[in-house]
């Protein structure tokens, strides 16, 4: 295992409660990702960080304490294009579990047709600078020709104003887009903010969805999660069929906040109080967008 590329990062919280709020059958995890273990699936040599070690074990055990049954895996940049542990675990949920992989141009049509068949369903493009250079025009065309004849979604990773910077290229694709972490925008603006408008606007634009994932990341002060938690809750009004959620397990490349994901599960109680709501949110909506059988 190598440890000297890139920051250590904090790993999960050590010991998350059990959520007061009770899941409804067949509640999907919408973005959550595995590490490891390294001496099965070592980390990409040039990745630009180096996680803990968080298995499918200890997320399957994190999912049995939040009640939840199936989840979508979203391959980390640790371990680069090289999906064998996405696969392992993808084998593992028999039908249970979805993937979303990091595909690049020079990506064979067979991989990626191997990668469906193991249940993937999208590919996740970068425009975060912390995990290496934003793709190109050219490189996001190729991507999309690679996985259009399996209708994968495109997953797009954007932070600040991204979202606002990116709007001509989510009305661009001929994909579904499923916005990830809210678009990580910045809440000290508040939730009448150019870039919230402008995830708000693309929602009514087509085929574009939002993940509710990453309220930590998104918290102004944390460790309270209200503004977060308040921004989702404007989504699932604004766009309740479009609208899925995730835990972001095990939480990485976090800035000193790591949150109890029990919290993060009670925050649903705010985010979608309609009971009807959180089954759309936690098992409609990802069975629609995810292709779940």
């Amino acid at each position: 295992m190598t440890t000297t590329t890139g920051p250590q990062n904090p790993g999960p919280h050590p010991d998350p409660h059990r959520p007061a709020l009770a899941l409804p059958a067949g509640a999907c995890d919408a973005h959550c990702h595995i590490f490891g273990p390294t001496a099965r699936f070592p980390y990409a040599p040039d990745r630009t960080f180096t996680p803990p070690e968080a298995p499918l074990a200890d997320l399957q055990a994190l999912h049995r304490l939040l009640g939840l049954d199936r989840a979508v895996i979203v391959q980390s940049a640790a371990h680069g294009t090289d999906h064998a542990s996405l696969e392992d675990a993808l084998a593992a949920g028999a039908g249970r579990y979805r993937g979303v992989a990091l595909v690049r141009p020079d990506t064979s049509p067979a991989e990626v047709a191997r990668l469906h068949e193991a249940g993937v369903r999208g590919a996740r493009l970068h425009f975060t600078p912390h995990l290496g250079t934003a793709p190109s025009a050219e490189e996001i065309d190729a991507v999309v020709r690679l996985v259009a004849p399996h209708g994968w979604h495109i997953a797009l990773h954007v932070a600040g104003e991204g979202i606002a910077e990116h709007a001509d290229l989510v009305r661009s694709l001929p994909l579904r887009v499923v916005v990830d972490h809210m678009a990580r925008v910045d809440l000290r603006q508040g939730l009448g903010s150019p870039a919230v408008t402008a995830l708000r606007t693309l929602l009514d634009t087509g085929d574009v969805w939002v993940k509710l994932s990453g309220a930590d990341r998104l918290a102004a002060t944390p460790p309270s999660m209200a503004d977060s938690a308040a921004l989702a809750a404007l989504l699932v009004r604004s766009a309740p069929d479009r609208v899925v959620w995730g835990t972001d397990f095990p939480h990485p490349n976090t800035d000193g906040f790591v949150p109890d994901d029990g919290d993060l599960v009670d925050l649903l109680a705010a985010v979608a109080p309609d009971p009807a709501d959180r089954r759309r949110l936690l098992v409609d909506n990802p069975t629609t967008c995810f292709g779940f059988p």
